[in-house]
């Protein structure tokens, strides 16, 4: 009889970890049967018989299968048909199917082992970097490139009936806008990247104004040249803004104690010893962190902080806030139990004795 797992809400922090850890372990084991089951059933064949034209319609219409998990894990069959030790790494947890559609076509009986051991537990970041950087290919030349406007079906034209006097005409729904495809970042080499994304035509105007200005020093109108220069005055002014970054740093006025300004020579300092990073330390080690930074007061403003290098530290937004619910349910708490203990000491208020019912009335 298969025993059922506790509702979330009634497990206490470090059982629902350990819950979620177990219940993982199970999700992965499974992936790898179900893997297998499809490899062996596609070495047979056997949707044919079942009546779909291939193993992808037998998976979506058959198994109810999303057309994206389909995908995956057909590529993943197929891989592991060849190299059996993929379904052992997904058992384990050392490799998921993203990274087996990643490195399929780069497996080959002499660099399996080598190739399977190198991109074990890395991110889909990480083992593209690293495929790009062993199979280097050559990066696509520039391209800009207007895309077509899909028009709208125009619904046929009728005279609709006349609406009485007292009701108002619906409101036109917008036209439809049309589907960006999503930006790309994907590495080509160890040291180059293809980067792909659209944009409005004001921008690609700017762009070619650009282009024209930089004659003299980019006459080939490099897009890649011209984007990290722009890239390079763009994070220059972010620094300077964000942490007080500057060549020539000036004399800063004296803060007053009380006052939440974080002086920019303190920003600057905490910025380089934190190394631009949120510097909040879990059961599991820093966080790793360096988008939505934040200016964190290790002794809450509100109970004397001061905006100095040893009290200021940087936190991602995420950890600002977790700090801070920590200090109010800390604050809470001992506010609570010094209470208690002021009226254990002081005995009932003379409002709880005069309505407590004497001995007599029970």
């Amino acid at each position: 009889m298969q025993t059922q797992s506790p509702s979330p809400d009634q497990l206490s922090n470090s059982d629902l970890v350990t819950e979620l850890k177990r219940l993982l372990r199970n999700a992965r084991q499974a992936t790898a049967e179900l893997v297998a089951y499809l490899g062996e059933l596609d070495e047979r064949r056997l949707y044919v018989s079942e009546g779909y034209p291939s193993l992808f319609k037998y998976c979506t219409d058959a198994l109810a299968m999303s057309e994206d998990e389909t995908f995956f894990r057909i590529h993943a069959a197929r891989a592991a048909r060849r190299f059996p030790a993929l379904l052992e790494m997904l058992a384990a947890g050392s490799i998921h199917l993203t990274t087996v559609r990643l490195v399929s076509s780069h497996l080959t009986a002499e660099n399996a082992s080598d190739l399977l051991s190198a991109v074990s537990r890395k991110s889909k970041r990480d083992v593209e970097h690293y495929l790009a950087s062993r199979f280097p290919q050559a990066g696509p030349a520039d391209s800009v490139r207007k895309l077509p406007i899909r028009k709208a079906a125009v619904p046929e034209t009728f005279a609709p009936p006349e609406a009485p006097a007292n009701v108002k005409p619906a409101a036109t729904e917008p036209p439809p806008q049309p589907r960006l495809r999503p930006p790309v970042v994907a590495p080509v080499s160890a040291e180059r990247y293809k980067i792909a994304f659209t944009i409005e035509a004001a921008t690609r105007a700017k762009l070619q104004k650009a282009q024209d200005l930089l004659r003299h020093a980019v006459p080939s109108g490099d897009l890649a040249a011209i984007f990290d220069r722009a890239l390079t005055l763009l994070v220059a002014d972010l620094e300077k803004k964000k942490c007080g970054e500057t060549g020539r740093p000036r004399p800063q006025p004296e803060t007053p104690p009380r006052s939440r300004y974080i002086p920019a020579a303190v920003r600057r300092a905490v910025w380089r010893r934190d190394g631009g990073q949120c510097a909040f330390v879990g059961t599991a080690g820093r966080c790793e962190s360096r988008a939505f930074l934040e200016y964190h007061h290790v002794i809450p403003y509100s109970v004397g902080g001061q905006a100095t290098v040893e009290s200021i530290e940087l936190r991602c937004a995420t950890h600002n806030r977790h700090e801070w619910d920590l200090f109010i349910t800390a604050r809470d708490s001992a506010a609570a139990e010094s209470a208690a203990s002021a009226q254990s000491r002081s005995g009932p208020s003379p409002m709880t004795r005069a309505s407590t019912p004497p001995e007599s009335w029970a």
